[in-house]
């Protein structure tokens, strides 16, 4: 039977990065009595192996727990700024938030930006300063940025150490309070939001949805009203943390769907549920759709692999909704597809994913953005992927994303971060304080620029200590070429890139040179060549192996000498002209571990 609506809270916890939300989630289910203590584990709402070796959150998880007679579901969402998709599909679900805020650290970049979302989404925001008990906490200066910097009132503000779990059953009992119970009505036609959903392997797609009005029930028919499908309702029940099954999911409430829905079209995480007899007049408004901002190919080592390639890929598009992929041929790797994600960080835990979880040995190339091309003739294209650059006589101009970056970091450091931000072409656009010693920079930087290891090298250059967010805020036109790699004369497709012109002749030499120790000996002299254009602008050669063919003249005439060396020569430059150089793995990495030095 379902809680009565007064008796329900749900709400999601959200902070930047490291600030403790899986630790609390995991206190606030131990202190509830929702896992015993003998099964309790660290990161118990992590399910994947690559969130507990990384210790970061990906996917969004739900727990139903029980606290003084009332139902709390607690939404747990990832930290980092690639996953933040995962963030706002997540705060569609809720009422209220746990904004969570490290006692030393105090507020920073991905603080604010989740403050933002879930204002725009009219919650409630709960303040809870944690890790109270590290030597070097100052909960009163973290207030004071709370209300200077993010506007907060503080009244109610709860101070916790998710570790030790000090104040969480305070924190408990402010949540009954504070959050308000969910709206909506149960004896109305049923709009049920999906948001999220992933596929298994037993039951097909497991669909995660937050009930706003209306009762769903075991065995109805129900109609997605995007997509039109209908299904039967097999399984329906709530995560506590295990799955638990239940007759019905009444308005309020949080639980999972299952019923036989086998393709990944068919389940549009932001779609809404309604009877497929008693149709809701409209859809709930779902979330904005997610647009890839990075994009890559992924090939298999092994040509046979490209069909289980494609599956993995089907049934990881399930999972998260934010991949996006289509067929692309290489000539120097084959097939495989282009495959667009929101970051840096989210394309390596894909790659992890699909390698681990689907057994496949996979190459993945350098990443590129999307640029825009004008052309000539007035028409505009996207670009995904270099080799699909037009023709030079044909663009009028190359526009690329320009991010608005968000630096919070302690003064000390800023010297190293105006230095780290003029190399990548940045703008300072802000500059302001947040509190004594704390300084918020704001600089628009070309998105190129920050994906490529710009988050490695800002916690270098500041010893940890800075954080950052960004967002796309336009479009503008730069002074962009198409960088080719050629190896023996031959245009490698997937090592070509697209940069500035100024920075191409460092690029093209330290590719050149980086390739040259990665390419193996042939027997002929390898030319290695970087060109914009028609024109060369760095060259290397990997050296042919030699057979000493005068080993066997002892002294003598050194004419003879000479016509043994001259006809060896003939012999490699005859050898070059018909043989192909095989470019390893390892050289389309090379790439993407340029240093900057």
């Amino acid at each position: 039977m379902a809680a009565p609506l007064d008796k329900i809270r749900n709400f999601a916890i959200i902070a930047h990065i490291d600030h403790g939300k899986s630790t609390l989630a995991d206190r606030l289910l131990q202190n509830t009595g929702t896992v015993a203590a003998r099964d309790m584990r660290k990161q118990y709402l992590d399910n994947m192996d690559i969130e507990r070796e990384r210790g970061i959150t990906i996917k969004a998880q739900t727990a139903a727990m029980q606290w003084k007679g009332h139902t709390l579901d607690l939404i747990d969402t990832p930290g980092h700024v690639d996953f933040g998709y995962e963030v706002s599909r997540a705060l569609a679900a809720c009422e209220g938030v746990l904004l969570v805020v490290d006692a030393v650290q105090g507020v920073e970049a991905q603080t604010l930006a989740n403050v933002y979302l879930a204002l725009e989404n009219n919650l409630e925001i709960l303040p809870v300063i944690n890790k109270i008990d590290l030597p070097g906490a100052d909960p009163l200066r973290v207030m004071q940025q709370l209300e200077e910097n993010v506007g907060l009132d503080t009244t109610h503000v709860q101070m916790v150490s998710a570790k030790s779990g000090e104040g969480i059953d305070a924190l408990l009992d402010m949540i009954v309070a504070r959050i308000p119970p969910p709206g909506g009505s149960r004896d109305t036609y049923l709009q049920a939001l999906i948001f999220d959903a992933w596929f298994d392997s037993y039951v097909g797609v497991v669909v995660l949805v937050r009930v706003k009005n209306g009762v769903l029930r075991k065995g109805e028919k129900i109609r997605f009203m995007a997509t039109g499908g209908t299904y039967e309702v097999l399984k329906l029940g709530v995560f506590a943390p295990g799955a638990t099954e239940r007759q019905e999911l009444a308005a309020g409430e949080v639980g999972y769907v299952v019923a036989s829905i086998k393709t990944l079209a068919d389940a549009k995480v932001g779609d809404t549920i309604t009877h497929e007899k008693n149709l809701a007049p409209a859809p709930l408004a779902g979330f904005k759709e997610v647009k890839p901002m990075v994009f890559s190919g992924i090939f298999p080592t092994d040509s046979d692999d490209y069909s289980d390639l494609r599956d993995a890929l089907e049934k990881l598009q399930l999972n998260d909704s934010s991949i996006t992929w289509e067929p692309e041929t290489s000539d120097a790797l084959g097939f495989g597809f282009r495959c667009g994600f929101l970051g840096l960080l989210h394309m390596e835990v894909i790659h992890d994913r699909l390698e681990r979880e689907y057994n496949l040995d996979l190459i993945t190339t350098a990443p590129s953005v999307v640029y825009e091309v004008r052309k000539t003739d007035g028409t505009r294209i996207s670009i995904q992927s270099p080799s699909r650059l037009p023709p030079l006589g044909v663009i009028e101009a190359i526009e690329e994303p320009i991010a608005k970056v968000t630096l919070h970091t302690p003064e000390n450091f800023l010297g190293n971060l105006f230095k780290l931000c003029e190399d990548r072409r940045g703008k300072q656009v802000g500059f302001a304080y947040a509190g004594p010693g704390r300084v918020i920079l704001t600089y628009e930087i070309p998105y190129a620029e920050v994906v490529f290891d710009f988050f490695d090298k800002l916690k270098s250059v500041s010893q940890g200590y800075a954080s950052m967010d960004y967002e796309i805020v336009r479009w503008e036109a730069a002074d962009l070429v198409k960088l080719d790699i050629l190896v023996n004369a031959e245009p490698v497709d997937a090592l070509s890139n697209i940069c500035h012109r100024e920075a191409s002749y460092h690029k093209g030499q330290a590719l050149a040179s980086k390739l040259k120790d990665l390419i193996p000996r042939q027997m002929f002299d390898v030319a290695i060549q970087a060109a914009v254009g028609s024109k060369v602008i760095a060259r290397t050669t990997v050296k042919a192996m030699r057979k000493d063919v005068t080993a066997k003249c002892y002294g003598g005439d050194i004419s003879r000498k000479r016509k043994l060396l001259e006809k060896q020569k003939e012999g490699k430059k005859r050898m070059k002209s018909v043989g192909s150089v095989e470019v390893p793995q390892e050289a389309f990495l090379a790439v993407l571990r340029l240093d900057d030095s």
